[in-house]
């Protein structure tokens, strides 16, 4: 199944839910095709088998540089869909882009990092006659399973100079097996996808979440950093006292509860999340971001998410004009709230009338933060040049 993206100059959105790889490949490669296509960005499940799906790609794109990666579910023209793919592609006259790739990510020392972002930068840069970071974003995406998306964020972010970065921790269905990006015809595992680009459209980054800080407090007590495990909460076993501040038997936590109850911490002033991702069989609690002894959490109070995110498009209007494309990443913990609520196709129908492109993600990255239960992005406004 797919469908047709309304044509704006320059842009293409696609998505499509069929199973078997190469009429997959080939139904994105209709929708985004276009005259001097210099970049096409693909989010895929990893239902597929990812070497064939790489080798179709490969074949449907020829020279045009993809890049992507693996998702808890796609977004894009067909709403919120699982199981396929979604993407978007750029003509040349649109962007100017380099992109480059980590290995062995989750070693990755800061001065490493840095090193990476700047000479991406300083590689964009000489390219341009004139370069200002005001029109410039760096799209990150990671291997979702690396655990040191924290380290990974702050180290580039450090390394680019002013240039705004948003990025997503690739997924897998909630599996927590296997994760990849997409770069060089190839998936790759234990890496993380750097693109850093210049723009001559009005262009803005964003975060919103719809949380905000209750009066419950909670300290991290016992932790095993490495792992993103909390082992204490006030000194009782985590999953125990985390139910017992949200009125819960520990049996009854599942990713539902989780996505309904996170965590938030504050950081500089503004909250970030903190969210569950799993309790362990000895009573622990495995985070989607680091965790370590001595944090301070509150449990989080929802708002109407369908609101928070009208908020958010009605203030990307006012800033830079209708968006021609929004790049999406929102984290799976929304999608399973939306679900548990019935607010699916009310959210769908705000990422489609706003053109959101993007996936269901195992973390966000904004600045040079690691955050969850978020959903971060990338608006492109109206094009201004001919």
């Amino acid at each position: 199944m797919m469908q047709h993206a309304a044509d704006t100059l320059g842009i293409r959105i696609g998505s499509t839910t069929d199973p078997h790889p190469e009429i997959a490949a080939a139904a994105l490669r209709h929708q985004l095709g276009q005259e001097g296509m210099g970049l096409a960005v693909v989010f895929a499940s990893s239902r597929y088998d990812l070497e064939a799906l790489a080798g179709c790609l490969r074949r449907e794109f020829g020279q045009v540089p993809v890049v992507g990666c693996t998702t808890a579910g796609e977004i894009g023209p067909l709403g919120y869909t699982e199981g396929g793919l979604s993407g978007f592609s750029l003509a040349e006259d649109e962007v100017t882009v380099e992109i480059g790739l980590i290995d062995g990510v989750s070693g990755l020392q800061n001065r490493r990092g840095q090193a990476f972002a700047y000479g991406l930068r300083q590689r964009l840069a000489g390219r341009l006659a004139e370069f200002d970071t005001d029109s410039c974003f760096a799209l990150l995406l990671v291997d979702g399973l690396c655990l040191r998306e924290e380290n990974v964020a702050l180290a580039l972010y450090d390394g680019l100079g002013g240039i705004p970065l948003v990025g997503g921790s690739a997924g897998d269905d909630l599996d927590f097996c296997r994760t990849a990006v997409l770069y060089d015809g190839r998936f790759h595992h234990d890496a993380a996808l750097l693109l850093v680009a210049s723009t001559q459209r009005r262009v803005m980054t964003f975060k919103t979440q719809h949380f905000v800080c209750a009066s419950r407090r909670l300290v991290v007590t016992g932790a095993q950093p490495e792992r993103r495990v909390a082992t204490e909460i006030d000194g009782f076993p985590a999953a125990e006292e985390y139910a017992r501040v949200i009125g819960l038997d520990p049996a009854q936590l599942n990713p539902m509860v989780f996505s309904a109850h996170p965590m938030v911490v504050k950081v500089g002033g503004a909250d970030f999340v903190r969210s569950v991702q799993k309790v362990n069989p000895d009573g622990s609690m495995t985070f989607y971001c680091a965790i370590d002894e001595g944090i301070v959490f509150n449990v989080a109070e929802g708002v109407d998410m369908v609101a928070n995110l009208a908020a958010l498009f009605e203030d990307v209007g006012r800033r830079i004009g209708p968006p021609s494309l929004v790049i999406g990443c929102d984290c799976i913990l929304r999608r399973l709230e939306m679900g548990q609520k019935g607010l699916i196709d009310d959210v769908a129908a705000i990422m489609r009338r706003h053109n959101v492109v993007g996936f269901s993600t195992y973390g966000e990255q904004f600045r040079g933060m690691h955050v969850n239960q978020t959903f971060t992005g990338i608006a492109f406004g109206p094009r201004t040049h001919a």
